[in-house]
């Protein structure tokens, strides 16, 4: 074994146990923990942030770019399932609204 694997394999080790400790990080306290109240409610919007941070991008660009038309059948999909949102509150229908809309626009038009 030369020198380089055998520093290949302490980093992998090395990792894994950082990785565990951190991970059994709650488990191995005897006390209970608990999060600060401002970091509960911060935790409260992460999921919202990161589907607008993955669906938003989908939306208003194509490769990189921003939209140059309105006859972008991405635009008109999403607004059809804001619309379905907010008005029965279901993300089946909300899911369906936009497709029903896309599909035809893509499918029919070529959007």
């Amino acid at each position: 074994m030369n020198v380089t694997d055998f520093w290949t394999v302490a980093v992998i080790v090395g990792l894994a146990l950082v990785t565990v400790v951190a991970r059994s990080f709650f488990f191995i306290s005897s006390k209970p923990w608990q999060l600060p109240h401002w970091a509960q409610r911060g935790l409260q919007y992460a999921p919202i942030a990161a589907l607008s941070a993955v669906v938003v991008p989908e939306i208003i660009t194509v490769q990189g770019e921003l939209i140059s038309t309105w006859q972008d059948a991405r635009l008109y999909a999403a607004l059809a399932g804001m619309a379905a949102y907010f008005w029965r509150r279901d993300v089946l229908i909300t899911i369906v609204a936009g497709m029903a809309v896309y599909l035809p626009l893509r499918l029919a038009w070529g959007w």
